[in-house]
């Protein structure tokens, strides 16, 4: 099961150096924001790097398609995705090398604020969810086209998760699906150009 972490925090620092720089940042942009009006304020969180296309200048604000990666409406919403990220993250970066993989996470990320931008064009957005929904998207395209890549235990866990997500991105409120999908796709698209060449399951250290 390569999604059990069994590493200490030392030992999750040292072998996943780019999740946990981008965990770092999101904690720090939310104590920013917590000290700035509050994590749930939409000034707050739009002067902070969020999307909201009825304000943004084109070329200028092309910079908060990655800043509102950062930035998490609530402690729920950064709980939920950090946590997504410790459990979800690890094997991806051990799989493509620790650069390779911040290059999957960001362009994950960029591809879920682009559609949500797109289509949510008065709706403020912000949150990782993007770029771990491109995680999901590189999981389903493992068990859809490298079987041998995923143990069974899982390939259930992913399958179930994604279910969950889909029908909690559908039916609960204030939730960004287009954003989701948007690096769910991205995800599922650019995992075969980021992958070396896997012919067992990542291990867990």
């Amino acid at each position: 099961m390569i999604f059990l972490r069994y590493e200490s925090f030392g030992g999750f620092l040292k072998l996943y150096p780019v999740t946990s720089v981008l965990i770092a940042a999101n904690l720090v942009m939310f104590v920013l924001t917590m000290l700035n009006g509050g994590s749930t304020n939409g000034e707050t969180l739009y002067r902070f790097g969020g999307l909201f296309p009825p304000e943004m200048d084109s070329w200028q604000d092309m910079w908060r398609l990655v800043g509102a990666m950062f930035l998490h409406a609530g402690f729920d919403h950064l709980l939920f995705n950090m946590f997504a990220m410790v459990i979800f993250a690890p094997p991806l970066e051990r799989v493509f090398g620790s650069l390779r993989y911040g290059l999957f996470y960001m362009l994950c990320g960029i591809a879920g604020s682009v559609l949500s931008m797109t289509i949510l064009y008065d709706t403020l957005s912000v949150g990782a969810s993007g770029a771990i929904y491109g995680f999901y998207g590189a999981y389903l395209f493992l068990i859809l086209f490298r079987k041998q890549a995923l143990d069974p235990p899982s390939k259930k866990t992913i399958q179930i998760i994604l279910g969950i997500g889909i029908v909690y991105s559908i039916v609960a409120p204030n939730i960004n699906l287009w954003g989701h999908l948007g690096g769910f796709v991205a995800g599922f698209i650019l995992f075969p150009s980021f992958i070396r060449r896997l012919t067992k399951p990542p291990q867990s250290s």
